[in-house]
């Protein structure tokens, strides 16, 4: 029996580093995918546009974790 997941948990992971609440959920490729673009998003900083895709992606990753904590509880009670 698969346990159930914390959405809140798992935005609040990604909150303080990109990725973690994915890789919380099992979704480990989209959190490393995520943690690497991070990493080139802080590079991407030194030519300015790092500063709009770096946030970009960080609420998307917060986002994202939250959603697909969501809809893993959904799939495991249904």
């Amino acid at each position: 029996m698969q346990t159930k997941k914390n959405p809140g948990l798992a935005a609040v992971a990604s909150f303080f580093f990109s990725g973690l609440g994915q890789i919380y959920n099992g979704e480990i490729l989209k959190g490393v995918l995520l943690m690497v673009i991070q990493v080139i998003n802080v590079l991407l900083m030194f030519v300015l546009i790092g500063f709009v895709t770096y946030p970009l992606v960080w609420v998307y990753g917060i986002w994202d974790a939250y959603r697909s904590a969501e809809k893993f509880n959904q799939s495991i009670t249904d």
